[in-house]
Parts: structure tokens; sequence; C-alpha cells
């Protein structure tokens, strides 16, 4: 349970937000989005109190554990990749080194009283589990039993940030904020990742780019904009089309308020020199004052959107790429087993799978960058591709060449109003366009290396993850322009919001081999049978059968049928539904009482702790309770669409 009360934070005269106040509950995830420097992070730093508030105050029972996500994981080089994981609970983790050291010097003069101390807090926070607790989490997030016991030095720096997305987990914390934790995931990962965000107890604060996680996981999303943070119920997709709707009431409300102090100020004008009018004419002018005092206009947004334009210089030949026989490997690793496709004109094809099966790999073969160990490649008639790596800040060979410079490089003979025009195109205006390569930004990186690639005009565009490093603004607008582009589009992307708006294609490679279906992602998934890269479709279909294996309809014989017994059934089963409804109705409300309580910022300081634990333990027990309801509600309704 957090409390925010009239939050503020500035920086010198320029306020990131201010007047914020939210409550986060239990069992709750909040998507945290906004534009770049809108006060993402600063917020949520405020929230782990790592960084203070300008005004305001964040209430958090000291009781209560924090799960943060860090980036630093240079802290940790020599520690093996398991013990990381486990650091989440330091209080647990330290007792655990102290303990071993004290069994490790028994020669010595043994601390029983040490010892039973450390015991107590090993066994309070249910440590002798937390090894496997710990393991369970880094196989969820792809690490394969055999490499916990390795140092976190032995793995490159999108899996060093993944062990630390476990530490965050594994502490078993009463509240989670984490910053970007799909950065570097695989969909497999971000799968499990939903699913264990879904079922943490706590609240959650999430920052992402990624549409379909956010639309997963949210319950509620915090918009960080017009200097402000406004809570919205839902998930990202309700919450887009809410503020919509919102922005559009306000503005309707301006135009109206404006018509009215039109229609007055016209009044005034035509009878103020009225002596019969000029009393009406006076309470017309100060009803115009007072109502120009409240009418403000609506502050501009913080959202920036790119206007990314990808056009071919001239079409390909029908046949665009052929793959045959592709093998590669790495020492005793084969990654492609003799890779087999043919692109044609248009497609747009996405490439799918988990981190190390091979992705990269292969475009970087087809692109040329890396030689195959068997097998040809071979481009179309008149076929123009242009390569987005993963890897893309490579691509800048000089980092203290300016931004301007670099991208004059590609296109001799033009103005410099035309490099600017392009660059600003790509929200590189003023002084950003004269920044050194080396000091950009992932994002502003990656905005840059697409103002090359739509200056190059080509007819084939190779991306290989282009949302790493975007924000939410700029994977909707690069959406909208590739959707505008008449080429051919070869992706790998482990966003699927991304991937459904985009591919009609899907290859995915695994173990055992290449699928290839001729078709969007979604129905690709349909064809499956079950979605394995989509927690959803995963989840829904477990329930199914749970369902299903407990109700004993499914055993009788689908010929019979007794109407008049079912109309019997029907009726018990609407009244048991509306009992339920009223309870969870009467639950919810008393949880909405407790939660104006706990929204009081003196509550915490005027309340006994005791008072305050049963005040807790009540709610938690009425959450749990509303669960319960809610499922029981589900069965009533599930059995009820059957007999219909």
């Amino acid at each position: 349970m957090i409390s925010v009360s009239g939050l503020e934070k500035t920086y010198g005269a320029d306020p990131l937000f201010s007047d914020v106040s939210f409550l986060l509950n239990a069992g709750d995830c909040y998507g945290l989005v906004g534009a770049n420097g809108s006060g993402k992070t600063t917020l949520l730093n405020i929230l782990s109190g790592d960084e203070e508030p300008t005004e305001g105050s964040v209430t958090v029972p000291r009781r209560l554990r924090l799960g943060l996500l860090r980036q630093d994981q240079f802290l940790y080089e020599n520690e093996e990749i398991l013990g990381v994981a486990m650091m989440g609970n330091p209080e647990l983790w330290n007792a655990i080194v102290e303990k071993e050291k004290l069994i490790a010097g028994a020669d010595e003069a043994f601390d029983a009283d040490r010892f039973s101390e450390l015991e107590e807090t090993i066994q309070r926070h249910d440590g002798y589990a937390a090894e496997s607790r710990a393991a369970e989490i880094l196989e969820g997030l792809g690490f394969l039993t055999e490499v916990h016991r390795q140092p976190l030095s032995t793995l490159s720096g999108g899996f060093k940030l993944r062990v630390l997305l476990a530490q965050a987990l594994a502490g078993t914390p009463d509240i989670l904020l984490l910053d970007e934790p799909t950065n570097h995931l695989d969909i497999l990962s971000i799968r499990w990742l939903e699913k264990f965000l879904r079922e943490f107890p706590g609240p959650v604060v999430v920052i992402s780019h990624d549409h379909r996680f956010l639309d997963n996981v949210s319950t509620h999303i915090l918009d960080v904009d017009y200097q402000t943070v406004t809570m919205y119920k839902g998930n990202y997709s309700e919450f887009l089309q809410g503020k919509r709707d919102e922005r559009e009431r306000r503005e309707k409300d301006i135009t109206k308020r404006e018509k009215e102090i039109a229609h007055h100020r016209e009044f005034v004008d035509r009878f103020r020199a009225k002596a019969s009018k000029a009393r009406q004419a006076q309470s017309k002018l100060r009803l115009i004052e007072k109502r120009a005092d409240s009418l403000q206009a609506l502050a501009p947004s913080s959202r920036r959107y790119p206007n990314f334009r990808f056009e071919q210089r001239r079409p390909s030949g029908r046949e665009v790429l052929k793959i045959k026989g592709i093998k590669k490997a790495f020492d005793d690793n084969e990654v492609l087993h003799g890779v087999d496709l043919t692109l044609r004109r248009k497609d747009r094809l996405a490439i799918m799978g988990p981190n190390g099966i091979g992705k990269s790999t292969l475009l970087k073969i087809v692109m040329g960058e890396l030689e195959p160990d068997a097998g040809t490649i071979e481009w179309g008639y008149e076929t123009h591709p242009s390569y987005f790596a993963q890897d893309h800040q490579e691509q800048f060979e000089t980092p203290k060449q300016a931004a301007d410079d670099w991208i004059a490089d590609f296109c001799p003979g033009k103005t410099i109003g035309y490099v600017r025009g392009e660059m600003g195109r790509v929200l590189f205006s003023g002084d950003d366009a004269k920044k050194r390569l080396g000091t950009l930004s992932g994002g502003e990186a990656a905005r840059l290396v697409f103002c090359r690639i739509a200056i190059e005009q080509p007819n084939v565009l190779v991306f290989d993850e282009p949302t790493n490093h975007l924000d939410l603004e700029s994977i909707e607008a690069l959406v909208e322009s590739l959707e505008r582009y008449d080429g051919t589009i070869v992706l790998v992307s482990h966003d699927r919001w991304f991937v459904s708006q985009l591919a009609t294609r899907i290859v995915e490679i695994s173990p055992e081999g290449i699928r290839d279906y001729h078709g969007t992602y979604e129905d690709y998934v349909h064809s499956c049978g079950d979605d394995h890269l989509d927690v959803d479709t995963v989840v829904l279909k477990a329930k199914k059968k749970k369902r299903a294996a407990k109700d004993p309809k499914t055993s009788a014989s689908p010929g019979k049928k007794r109407p008049q017994k079912n109309r019997y059934k029907g009726g018990e089963l609407t009244k048991r539904r509306d009992k339920i409804t009223n309870r969870i109705q009467k639950s919810e409300a008393r949880v909405a009482e407790i939660d104006e309580i706990f929204c009081d910022p003196t509550f915490y300081e005027r309340t006994p702790p005791e008072e305050i634990r049963t005040v807790e333990a009540e709610r938690a027990k009425l959450q749990t309770g509303i669960a319960d309801l809610v499922s029981e509600w589900e069965q009533v309704e599930e059995a009820l669409a059957d007999l219909d």
C-alpha cells in the first residue's frame, strides 16, 4: 500500500509534475507511461525513496519491502548468478552468509546466541525455500540450471539485466517497482513475466514501451503528461481511448465557455452606453471576468511523435531473396541447421523465437555481415536493402562526429537545409542536430538510423529489434509509417503488438526447426491451437481445462437434454449469482472505505500500530474474499451460459 499526496518535483524553475495524489493498492498493476524526459523514472525513484520530492509526501508502511529493478549490474560481477538473485532480500541474504561463516569457523569460539538469531531471521523469511524460489525465477527468465553457479561476469549485458530482474522478483517483496523490465527479454521470457506479475499479490508499478505487455498486465495507467500525473483505470489500450475522450471533452467545454463569454461581451458592448441597460451590462461584465478567470487553456502535451517516412526508390523484382541451406555454428553450438526461405515482393516477414536461437545471426548473414558455414544467399533483381542492426550504435564509426555531419554523408550534394529538414522529422531540431554520436541515448541513436534509412529509399527493410530503445510514441509512429510503406519488410522483434500490426508472414525458429506461416500474427496464434508466445491464450486455455475437469456436466452424454430440470437449475443458479453479486458489492464498498482512510496522510502517524495492522488485515481478507467470489461468480455465469 503506497499513498502519494501533493507530490511535486522541479528542477530549477521547470516543474516535471505537481499536485500529484494517488493510491497504489495491493493486487493492482500500474503502467507508468509518458514521453521521454517527462519524469517517469524520477517518479519511480521518488516512490522507492531513492530521490526526494520538492513537495508532498509518499507514505509506505515500514514493514513493507520494495522489489526494485536496478540497472547497475557491475556491483555483482564476481558473484554467482543464483546468489545475485537471492540478494533481492538483503536481510535474508546477509543472515545466510553470516550463518555459513559461523559454521565454517566452527574451530573458533562458536557464538550460539548469534547463530539462533540468524536461524530465526532465516525461518522468518522462509529462507530454506529461497534458493529454489530464486532458481525457478531464473529458469523462467531463460537461465538453464547449469549456469546458476557461474559468476555474473560470464554473461552479456542483456542477460546481466535479466539477473537483476530476477533479484527484484526473488526477494519476496511486498511492492514491485520495475523500470523497463522487458528490455533484453525474448517473447517466452516476457510471457513468463506477465504470468508472474498477474499472480503477484502486492502493488506493481512498471515502466514499459511494450504495448502488448502493458495491455496484459496493467489494471491502471499512470500517465505523466501536462506536468502532472493522471491515473486511468484499465489497460494501455483503454487508457489511450480514455485520454482521447477526456481531451475532446475538455476542448469542447472550453469552446462552449468561450462562446458564452463572446455572447456576454457582445451584450456589454452593445448596451454599455444605454442607461436602461447599464446595470445589466455591468452585471454581465462581472460574469465575463469570473468566467475568464476560471477559463484556462489546456496545457500542451509533452508527447512528441517523430514523422518517419520510408519510401522505395523503385520496386524490386518479384523474387526478393532466396535463402538456401544456411548453417551456422559458434564453436560446438550450431544455431542455424539448414534454413531455406524464399522472400517475395511486399512480404512482411516477422522472424520470431527465443533468444540465442539464431534470429539475429540469420539477418547478419543475409546482409553479408557474417559468413555462413554452409548454404547460399541470393538477392533478387533490383533489390536495395537497408539494415537496422540490433547493436545499431556500432554503425557510428566516429563517436565524436556530429549527428548532422553523419547524416550529410548519406546524401552528398544535398543542402544543409535538406539535412536539417530530414533530421527534424525524427525530432532532431536546433542544437540537438549537433550532438556527438557517442553522447546519443538509445532512442536518439535509433531515430537517427531510421533517418538515414529513409534517405536511402530502400525497397527492402531489414530490421533487428527496432523497438528496443524507442518510447511508445516513436513505436506508434514507426508502425504508422511502415503500414504505408510499399516495399518488402523483414523484421526480428519480441514486441508482439508491433509484430501483430505489421506482419503478413510469420517464421518461428525453434530447436525443432522452422515453422513458416503465411498469415498475420493473430492467425498464426490461432493456427497453433494455443499461443505459446502469448500468455493471454495460454492462461485462458488452462482455466477452461481446469473448469471443465471440475464440471460434472462434461461426463454426461451430449445427446441427452432435460429441459425441465435445466429451467429449475437455471433459476437456482440465477439466485446464487445475485447473492454473490450482492456480497461482492458490499465487500468492494468496504474496501473503498478503507482506501479512503489510508489516503489520509496523517492516518499512519495518529493511529496505533496494532489498529493499522487490524485494518490492513481486514482489507487483505476482503480482497481475498472478493477474488474468491468473482471466481465463483464466473463459474455460475458459465454454468448459466451452458444451460442457455
